[in-house]
Parts: C-alpha cells; sequence; structure tokens
C-alpha cells in the first residue's frame, strides 16, 4: 500500500473550487489576455490543480462548443537541454499547429512565425543576444552583425564541416528582415504579436490557454526565461497563461538574475514587483486544517486499497466533499460515514480505517497540512512497519507510538536524537525524561481547565505552573521549546513505551545501538574527559548531575579509549577524566579497579601507581588497589616495580 507522489485528477483535498474558480475567470473574457498564478509551498498541490483546470476547460469547451486550446508546458523537463525561453515560444507554436489541422493551409503564417523563432534561435546562439527583461527582441543591425559573424565562420576552412547548416541558418536570417528594414524593438515585438495573433485567427481558436508547471523545480535562470517567454505574449490577445510555483522560489531566481540593483531598490522588493507585473491574479493554496488533514489521511489510505476508480470510493470521496464545504462544523470521517459509504467494502479497508483513526490527528499536528509531506510521511511508516514485520518483532511496533517518534524525527530532529540516545542506552528502553514531560504537560492542561482564572500566567507560559529545580538539564531544555512541548503534548503517550524496536527499525539512517550512538549526547562529555588534567579539573559539577546509568556508559567509552590506544608505558588520554569521573560517582570504584586489573601489567607505566587518593576513598576499594600494587610488584615492568613500592593508599589519604 505505497502511495504515490503524482499529480492526479482525483480530488481529495477539495481543491477543484480553486481549479473551478480559475477555469471560469479563464473564460469569463477569453478575448483579453490574462495571466494567473498558482501558489502554494512545494507539495502543497500545484500541479493537480492544474490537471483539474485542463480538465474543466476541455469540459466547458465542449458543453460551449467554442475551441478552446489548452497546452501545458514542463520547464523542469527543458532545464539543461534547450534554452527554456525558445523551448517554450516554440512548444507553444508547435502545439497549436499540432492540434489546429487547418493551419495546414496557413503555410505563409506558419513559416513567418517558425522564421521569428528561428532568428531568436539564432541571437540566442551567436552572442547572448537574446532578448531579455531590459532589453527586448534583437534590432535589424544585431541580426546583420550575427549574419556577418557567421558568413566569416563559413569562410574559415575549419568551420567546413558545418558549413551547409550555417548557410542555412544564414538564409533563414537574412530572409527574415531585409537590409533596409531599420525596425526598432517595439517594432519587432509588434510584429511577433501580429504574427502570432494571425496565427490564432487562421487556427480558429477562440482561447489558447498555456499551462506552466514547476518552475520552482528550475534553476534561476530557466525560470527567469521561461518568466521573459510570457512576457512576449503576455498582450497577445486571446492568449491566456497559468503559472504554477512558488512565489518565494520565484522571488529568488529574479534576485539571483538581478544581483546589481541599485542600492536604493531593496532586491526582494523588485522580486515581488516584477512577480506582481507578470502574474495579474494570484491564488494561493490555503494549508490543510486539522480536519481536513484527517479526512485527507483517511482518504488516501481507502483509495490506496480500493484503487482511485473504484465506485465505492468515489461515493466516500463525495462524503468528504460534503464535510470539507464547512470543516469546521462538519469534522473528520467516522467510521459510520465511511461504513455508509463503503458498504461492503468496508471491511476490505479496515486496517486501513484503524490506522487512519490512530496517525490521522498525529498527522494533523506534525505536517502542517502539506500534502506531500503527508504521502512520504505515510510511505516510511508503512515501509518501516513492514520492515518490522519481515524481521519478526511487527507486534512490538505500534503505529501510533511509531508515528510519533517520526513526527520528532521529521520535524524536531534534535529531540529525537535525545530520546533516542536515553532509550538506547536504558535498560528497559524508556527515555524517563520524555515521560516527565508529558505526565507535566498533562497536569498543566487539567489545572488549566479547572482552575483558568488562576493559571491566566500559565497560559502564556506552558512551563511557568510546573517548574521544578530537581528536573534534569535535558527537561528543561525541552521545556522551554515551545514546539516540543505542543509535540509531547500528542497522543498517545510515549515515554513509558520501550522505544528500542522503534529505534531499531529507524536504523536506515543512524545505527542507535552503537557505542558512540548509545552516548548521544554524553559524547560531548566524554570527550572533554579524553582532554589534559587541567582541561577535565572543572568538570566534576558537571558530571555529577549525570544519572547513574549515564556516568557509567561514559566511564565505559573512556576506558575503550584508553584500551584502544594500545600505550601503556606513558599515561594515556582519558585517565585523568576517569579519576575525576569516579570523584563525581564513587560507585564507579570497583569498575575502576577492574579495569585497572585487565591492563598488560608488564607494559605499564609509573602512572599507574599513583593520582588515584581522590577516586580510590572506600576501604574495600583501597584494599582491592593495594592488592593491585603488591602484584604489580612480581608482574609489572621494572620502572612500575619501584614505583609501587610508595604506591599503596591509606583509608583518609594516600
Amino acid at each position: 500500500m505505497i502511495l504515490l507522489d503524482n499529480e492526479t485528477k482525483v480530488d481529495l483535498l477539495n481543491n477543484e473550487a480553486i481549479a473551478a474558480t480559475i477555469v471560469a475567470l479563464l473564460r469569463e473574457r477569453p478575448e483579453h489576455p490574462l495571466t494567473i498564478g498558482v501558489h502554494g509551498d512545494w507539495g502543497a498541490g500545484k500541479s493537480s490543480i492544474l490537471e483539474m483546470i485542463e480538465t474543466g476547460v476541455a469540459t466547458q469547451a465542449e458543453t460551449t462548443g467554442k475551441n478552446v486550446l489548452c497546452l501545458k508546458f514542463n520547464g523542469w523537463r527543458f532545464q539543461g537541454f534547450e534554452d527554456a525561453k525558445i523551448a517554450l515560444i516554440e512548444g507553444i507554436v508547435s502545439g497549436l499547429i499540432e492540434k489546429q489541422p487547418m493551419l495546414g493551409k496557413a503555410a505563409d503564417a506558419v513559416k513567418d512565425i517558425f522564421r521569428r523563432i528561428d532568428w531568436l534561435k539564432v541571437a540566442k546562439k551567436a552572442g547572448g543576444l537574446a532578448f531579455t527583461a531590459f532589453t527586448g527582441v534583437p534590432t535589424a543591425d544585431q541580426i546583420q552583425a550575427i549574419t556577418s559573424t557567421l558568413k566569416g565562420f563559413i569562410d574559415d576552412p575549419g568551420k567546413l564541416a558545418t558549413k551547409e547548416n550555417l548557410k542555412s541558418v544564414i538564409d533563414g536570417v537574412d530572409g527574415l528582415l531585409k537590409p533596409a528594414e531599420g525596425k526598432n524593438i517595439p517594432e519587432e515585438i509588434a510584429e511577433f504579436h501580429k504574427a502570432f495573433k494571425e496565427l490564432l485567427e487562421k487556427a480558429d481558436v477562440d482561447q489558447l490557454i498555456v499551462l506552466i508547471d514547476d518552475l520552482d523545480r528550475c534553476l534561476p535562470e530557466t525560470a527567469i526565461e521561461t518568466l521573459e517567454a510570457v512576457r512576449l505574449f503576455l498582450f497577445t490577445e486571446r492568449t491566456a497563461f497559468v503559472v504554477a510555483a512558488d512565489e518565494a522560489m520565484i522571488e529568488y531566481a529574479v534576485r539571483k538574475h538581478f544581483p546589481d540593483l541599485p542600492e536604493s531598490t531593496s532586491s526582494q522588493t523588485y522580486a515581488r514587483h516584477y512577480l506582481e507585473k507578470l502574474i495579474q491574479v494570484p491564488f494561493r493554496i490555503p494549508a490543510l486544517g486539522e480536519t481536513e488533514t484527517r479526512i485527507y489521511v483517511t482518504l488516501l489510505l481507502v483509495g490506496a486499497e480500493l484503487g482511485e476508480e473504484n465506485e465505492a470510493f468515489m461515493a466516500l470521496i463525495d462524503t468528504a466533499r460534503e464535510k470539507l464545504k464547512k470543516p469546521w462544523i462538519g469534522g473528520a470521517l467516522d467510521f459510520e460515514a465511511v461504513k455508509t459509504a463503503l458498504g461492503s467494502k468496508t471491511a476490505t479497508v479496515q486496517e486501513a480505517l484503524t490506522l487512519s483513526e490512530q496517525i490521522g490527528p498525529i498527522l494533523a499536528s506534525g505536517t502542517k497540512g502539506n500534502p506531500r509531506q503527508i504521502k512520504r510521511f505515510l510511505n516510511t511508516l508503512i515501509l518501516r512497519q513492514r520492515t518490522a514485520d519481515a524481521r519478526g518483532f511487527g507486534e512490538d511496533v505500534k503505529l501510533p507510538v511509531l508515528a510519533k517518534l517520526m513526527l520528532a524525527e521529521r520535524f524536531l530532529s534534535s529531540v529525537f536524537e535525545q530520546i533516542a540516545s536515553h532509550a538506547a542506552s536504558s535498560a528497559n528502553g524508556k527515555c524517563h525524561d520524555l515521560a516527565l514531560l508529558e505526565t507535566l504537560q498533562d497536569e498543566v492542561a487539567t489545572l488549566q481547565s479547572e482552575h483558568p482564572k488562576e493559571l491566566d500566567d500559565a497560559a502564556s507560559s506552558s512551563n511557568a505552573s510546573t517548574e521544578n529545580e530537581e528536573d534534569s538539564p535535558l527537561l528543561k531544555e525541552w521545556r522551554t521549546s515551545p514546539a516540543t512541548v505542543a509535540w509531547a503534548q500528542v497522543l498517545p503517550r510515549i515515554g513509558q513505551e520501550d522505544l528500542r524496536p522503534y529505534l531499531f527499525v529507524a536504523k536506515d539512517r543512524k545505527d542507535y545501538f552503537g557505542a558512540v550512538s548509545v552516548l548521544g549526547h554524553l559524547a560531548e562529555i566524554a570527550g572533554k574527559l579524553l582532554g589534559s588534567k587541567f582541561e577535565v579539573q572543572g568538570l566534576e559539577d558537571e558530571l555529577k548531575r549525570l544519572a547513574p546509568p549515564e556516568a557509567t556508559q561514559v566511564f565505559k567509552l573512556i576506558c575503550g579509549r584508553v584500551i584502544g590506544s594500545d600505550r601503556f608505558d606513558t599515561q594515556p588520554a582519558g585517565i585523568d577524566g576517569l579519576v575525576i569521573l569516579v570523584k563525581a560517582h564513587p560507585t564507579l570504584q570497583n569498575s575502576l579497579l577492574d579495569f585497572l586489573g585487565s591492563l598488560p601489567s608488564a607494559r605499564l607505566g609509573v602512572w599507574v601507581a599513583k593520582g588515584w587518593a581522590d577516586s580510590i576513598t572506600d576501604a574495600e576499594a583501597i584494599s582491592r588497589f593495594n592488592q593491585l600494587c603488591e602484584g604489580w610488584k612480581t608482574t609489572g615492568s621494572p620502572m612500575l616495580k619501584i614505583a609501587v613500592k610508595a604506591a599503596p593508599l591509606r583509608k583518609g589519604g594516600a
């Protein structure tokens, strides 16, 4: 049940209202030129709206008997292969001729318009003289200069291989403008408009509508060239453009294209004005609200099971649209509404309905109503669940818990990493601080509902009424983040769940069970403890705040680094860190002595026999250290044998 991320003509978002409005606007006064912008964030559904517009235009044209021609152009497909400006102009003319067979009889008009397009191609390839937002179309003098240049190429013996091709181009350019014709830029633009208008008349087209998609995916140069081509048609009668793009990306492209704007002109303001002059009527796609998101998730999952063409599914879409007319009243699709629409098919999609009910609220809270993010999230969620099933621990992975964790992974990555490191290093896979955060937020919500007047101040600061000096540094950090607090309030509560199966299935991004990964936020502390004696002295207070399991993990990592260095004749990096760590956590004394006893005594330097007075303080630990020293007297290196004579510790200090 993988959800395809393609544009669709099946409207699950109730965007047909936007498409219908645009179609009505296009057809209201078809003789007037018009440019409409369909704006929205990445993944908001712009391409699908263009599909609906194309369908709506075709339906209305068939009903009214009007000859309305709708052409589509995707600038992203031409990026890197051909000049986007020429590609759009030539694509419009070619599409017009292809779909209007009667133009075969208008040979002169067709020939004239293509000669003018060839002229623009030559101008582009022979010195960068193509028209821009400021310069317009090349002048007659420029064309003559191009022709002379190309003739010089033919006379060059090194260019003989392309002689016929160049001669053909020169003939075309020479025939386009006679040397005596000294036309200026406005006249040239007028000539192009006139030629194109004549082509429309001979094609008997009532209106030409061009749909331009994916401009916000293009590089700035491609986006600007496409927009400049639109400018060329901007005042042509019976011609309309619908441009789907994210305004912010287009504004960025304009700023990149015109980097040397006067200091008195804000580049951002200029970019906005540039777009506003080109787009006469902007439509912005609204983000989905909570109710709309939950309905969308249900339709996606049911549609994936039944197929978009299924009659029962189409009935469910009709039910959903009724609710989407007034989402602030209608509410999400409940089981009874789904059962009424699907009838006998309800049992087939029971799993999808359950999943929708479980994660719909979570997605509504986390994805901020972006359709593409919802689809990608659902696909990743489903694939991870299937992976857990295939590995044999699917029963340990609950979809609502996985969904909530994935929301943090996607939108609060640092919080997710902190939760993962704590859960992975915990003996039971739980994150104690997360459980506290979820409980505290429940208490705040209860208090605010029962005593709203007394907690007005707390309402403006979610952690004001529950601040606790005993909170861990991590919990304090989380409580100061509104985004983290809001995420913690999303059901279900997961702080008391064993999160290790969920982290294991998320290993496609990171292994959370390696030594360094388990340490997570403790890795920085461990790194500091590998420093010099002077550097580690100031860490004692920070180390005391570590929970015992955290201190144990840091201790093990440092011991591993010492062993891994394989240099014991001189004091390895990390020994001073072990001294201060064990001093802060005396329960580690026996672990320290176990570690010292495991070192190869014959290779040990004198460092191992001194400096432990601050960390080995218990009577039993002192006795064990003295026993180690006795053993080193016989098995140690020559220098160590001498050093241990003065090494034994006594209770109360060395």
